[in-house]
């Protein structure tokens, strides 16, 4: 029986640090899932699923954590297969507006409210090329209740966007993993 590790880890950026984690999966018998990976401010942060035997599930969390001694932080979480969602659709966020603090905070409260989950969220501060100014940009994937209409969910976005001073665009999701 397989079963899956979430791990995630965080540690001054160097070359090198998405092989220690593959060696280790690799010597236990583990298949890279999934991951996200990002240099944030000269730190290296990711999270990788594997999947692995579940003999081999505490061996490798093992491993795993001895990467601590490289000066990585490591959690390890035994995850589980995500219930099947009937009652929920996907949607795609996307956002871009000059940079101010709140922003976030602003719409994951909206999104909370409405009983909406954040899958994804990818943020990042760029250059306008027009203004010249900074701006901030969000791409995030939803999980939408199906009792909340589309329409509802993007009228009640639209009149935060229009107090924040943002673009926002809602639109239809990808289809979920099927791991």
């Amino acid at each position: 029986m397989r079963t899956s590790l979430v791990v995630t880890v965080i540690g001054p950026d160097r070359p090198g640090l998405v092989s220690l984690l593959s060696d280790r999966g690799k010597a236990h018998g583990a298949s890279w899932a999934e991951s996200r990976m990002a240099s944030l401010a000269g730190q290296f942060a990711g999270i990788v699923r594997f999947e692995v035997d579940a003999a081999a599930a505490v061996p490798l969390a093992t491993a795993l954590a001895e990467l601590e001694s490289l000066g990585l932080r490591v959690v390890v979480a035994h995850g589980k297969a995500p219930a099947a969602r009937a009652d929920s659709r996907r949607l795609k966020l996307e956002l871009v507006g000059h940079d101010r603090p709140g922003i976030v905070r602003d719409i994951s409260r909206v999104l909370a409210d409405c009983g909406v989950s954040i899958d994804e969220l990818n943020t990042e501060i760029v250059s306008g090329a027009m203004s010249g100014g900074s701006l901030f940009q969000v791409k995030a994937l939803l999980e939408v209740p199906v009792t909340l209409a589309t329409a509802e969910l993007r009228r009640l976005l639209e009149a935060l966007a229009n107090e924040l001073m943002v673009d926002i665009a809602l639109g239809d999701g990808v289809p979920r993993n099927k791991a």
